[in-house]
């Protein structure tokens, strides 16, 4: 059984998306985290869960939208996330390839998921494109001032030092589609790398097709061949990296039940 750690079903109208939830299943997916990108979806996202006991979701804002709505406290984002079905912060974190917020205004809402992963004690889902080194530092700050909190780098396509900063401090690393890309040499050689206790798998649907579905819309029964292609890698079987995954999974996700 595979679990896609990181999709948005919210982006499927209804009758697309109960046809998605089947093909998934039927690919083997056997459970599914719609990620948050904005705070004033949380009820939305909640009622999507309601359709199978194996969808989960969290609560948080994007990046790309933190200009456009207020960011709520830490506090307010922790309480959000007292509902059983979501277990998760997030998604959170800096995009500075498309710089669509104000960077300090990024940084500032990256701070405040963080703060309300702590309360909450959930995990925080991480975006991080072109900011490497202030995501490192904020993680480092931040676990400096504040404690430990548990965290993944979602959608993982950054620099070895990146992984190596949230490696050493307890964080896992989820792999998409793009690890199928014929360019992406230096990320599967570093997928290879990534100890086995903290590797996830996931789609990032509707974006980011795996090989051999690249250019149409992604969902999660793609799941299958990111992961087909991620357990060659690591010289194991299909069924044993999917096994692998969702332990680690269930680790990070505790609230998933």
């Amino acid at each position: 059984m595979l679990i896609d750690s990181h999709c948005h079903l919210d982006y499927f109208s209804p009758p697309e998306r109960e046809a998605v939830l089947a093909r998934a299943g039927a690919a083997g997916v056997g459970g599914m985290v719609t990620v948050a990108t904005r705070f004033s979806q949380t009820a939305e996202l909640i009622a999507i869960t309601a359709a199978l006991p194996t969808l989960w979701c969290t609560v948080g804002v994007h990046p790309h939208h933190v200009g456009e709505e207020e960011v709520p406290t830490p506090a307010a984002i922790a309480a959000a996330a007292a509902h059983p079905k979501v277990v998760g912060i997030g998604e959170s974190g800096l995009d500075y390839f498309y710089d669509r917020a104000p960077r300090p205004v990024q940084q500032a809402s990256f701070r405040a998921h963080i703060r309300a992963a702590r309360q909450a004690l959930l995990p925080l889902v991480i975006h991080a494109r072109d900011a490497d080194a202030d995501i490192a530092a904020i993680l480092a700050e931040e676990w400096e001032r504040g404690g430990p909190f548990a965290f993944l780098l979602h959608c993982f396509s950054s620099g070895r030092g990146l992984a190596e900063a949230a490696l050493a401090r307890g964080g896992y690393i989820s792999f998409s589609g793009i690890l199928t890309f014929p360019k992406s040499d230096d990320l599967r050689a570093l997928a290879r790398d990534i100890p086995p206790e903290r590797l996830l798998v996931e789609t990032d649907a509707p974006y980011l097709a795996p090989v051999p579905h690249r250019g149409k819309r992604n969902e999660p029964s793609f799941i299958v061949h990111t992961a087909s292609r991620l357990a060659d890698l690591r010289g194991m079987t299909p069924a044993a990296l999917a096994d692998l995954t969702t332990e680690n999974f269930r680790r990070l996700f505790q609230k998933a039940r």
